[in-house]
């Protein structure tokens, strides 16, 4: 069986759920790829300033829940590598909310973006308070027809689950309304769930925690599709 790496963007800590659910869920992906799909841990402070030679070994990336990271820049900065380079990218609860600081910053020009749980007093604050806390909920998402989201599903409407307190300041929606950086996916408020980076072979934020199903014993169809793309890439790359 052929095997492809993916670097878990954060850092280690057995008392996040997610961390313990992540590496459980890309083994049971790999059953149905025909590709072992093995997690090795990249810690941002690693990767801070040198994202290319620290991360150039990996299939795919995926930024991980539990910021802050030790490292914020480090974080961002592996989302850039990602982001640029066509690796593919899955970003959850953390990743979602570095992710769109990253584009904030990188692509829409916005330098001073910042997030509230690390930078409460930055002057703009791109991933700001949910009005209501999302720690160990269950909620509806519905995916938006045409999205990428909506096809791995195969429904427009699912229930996931949440560890967060922060996503998106609606004061800056408008803007990732215009780009390449997509609402794919709102909940019953219409407040942002999903994110999807047009272009990119694979790039998508959830708000929610799709790992934790795998705690279950339930194969998600996010981290299988994720899989299935990360197996998929290695041999386009490698084809001379």
């Amino acid at each position: 069986m052929d095997t492809r790496k993916v670097a878990l963007i954060g850092e280690y800590s057995p008392d996040v759920k997610a961390h313990r659910a992540i590496p459980i869920a890309l083994e049971m992906a790999s059953e149905d790829t025909g590709c072992e799909v093995v997690a090795e841990w990249a810690p941002t402070n690693e990767v801070e300033g040198n994202a290319e030679q620290r991360l150039s070994g990996y299939d795919a990336l995926w930024c991980v829940p539990g910021s802050p990271f030790a490292s914020f820049e480090g974080a961002l900065d592996a989302i850039r590598y990602a982001r640029e380079t066509g690796v593919p990218f899955l970003g959850t609860c953390g990743g979602f909310q570095h992710a769109l600081i990253e584009y904030a910053r990188n692509v829409l020009g916005i330098r001073e973006a910042d997030h509230a749980e690390s930078n409460p007093d930055a002057s703009i604050l791109f991933i700001s308070p949910l009005v209501c806390s999302l720690v160990n909920t269950k909620g509806i998402v519905r995916l938006k027809d045409g999205s990428r989201i909506r096809e791995i599903y195969g429904r427009s409407e699912v229930e996931e689950e949440y560890s967060c307190s922060f996503g998106l300041n609606p004061e800056y929606r408008s803007l990732l309304e215009k780009g390449e950086m997509r609402i794919t996916a709102v909940d019953e408020n219409d407040e942002v769930r999903v994110v999807e980076l047009a272009g990119h072979p694979f790039f998508i934020g959830t708000l929610y925690q799709p790992e934790r199903a795998a705690l279950a014993g339930i194969k998600h169809p996010l981290i299988k599709a994720f899989a299935e793309v990360v197996r998929d890439t290695r041999v386009v790359v490698s084809q001379p």
